[in-house]
């Protein structure tokens, strides 16, 4: 499935190097654009192992380490273990997200006023996620993550609950047809969330916006 990608003998001796990190039981998961996805056992815990495609466009795993640091204690997206060099190659071990992408979830009220805490913490803390819109990158399980920062960037203006907003509600898309209908959100409801989008991207006051989702 991957042998275009990593010659058994490279897998074999990455699957030793992630043991000697202590990272154990490594399988292979998924491939991305930019990686090939593993998961593995650290202490325990299920951890993702993301290893750079030798055609990768680009590196962006430093970034995304160096996001995943800043956010450390902030419970918004599983903590980073380890961040490094193979063969020449980035690697990146976070621990798993249990659950399943908002894309598939079945939502319910406490993910939506989740997801809007959490995405506006990341307004405030000056991160962009840069993703947030295609729903694959929010994980809804017995907590809400959001993973993946691989186009973060703290240089950008920061439209993470806008975006997420725009998302479940606003935009003509799968998960907002499915979430209007299962909490038959009507007209008023949106022009009122409209209205405090509006101010929140003058104040970044949240306080309206979570009254709101709460009032479903």
């Amino acid at each position: 499935m991957i042998e275009h990608l990593i010659s058994g003998e490279e897998l074999q001796e990455f699957g030793y190097f992630m043991r000697k990190k202590g990272i154990e039981e490594l399988i292979f998961y998924s491939k991305g654009t930019t990686s090939l996805v593993f998961l593995g056992k650290f202490q325990g815990k299920k951890v993702v192992v993301k290893l750079e495609r030798e055609d990768t466009p680009r590196k962006n795993f430093k970034r995304e380490a160096e996001i995943l640091k800043l956010l450390e204690g902030h419970d918004i997206t599983p903590e980073l273990i380890d961040y490094g060099i193979f063969r020449g190659k980035e690697y990146l071990v976070r621990e798993f997200a249990e659950g399943e992408p908002l894309l598939y979830a079945d939502v319910e009220k406490h993910h939506l006023i989740e997801i809007a805490k959490k995405t506006h913490k990341l307004d405030v803390l000056g991160i962009d996620h840069g993703q947030i819109q295609g729903g694959k990158h929010i994980i809804i399980g017995n907590a809400v993550w959001i993973i993946d920062f691989e186009k973060a960037s703290t240089r950008r203006k920061p439209k993470n609950l806008t975006s997420a907003m725009a998302m479940l509600f606003l935009n003509e898309n799968v998960i907002s047809k499915r979430i209007r209908e299962k909490f038959r959100i009507n007209d008023e409801f949106l022009v009122e969330l409209k209205k405090a989008l509006k101010e929140y991207k003058e104040s970044k006051n949240v306080k309206k916006i979570l009254t709101l989702i709460s009032s479903l």
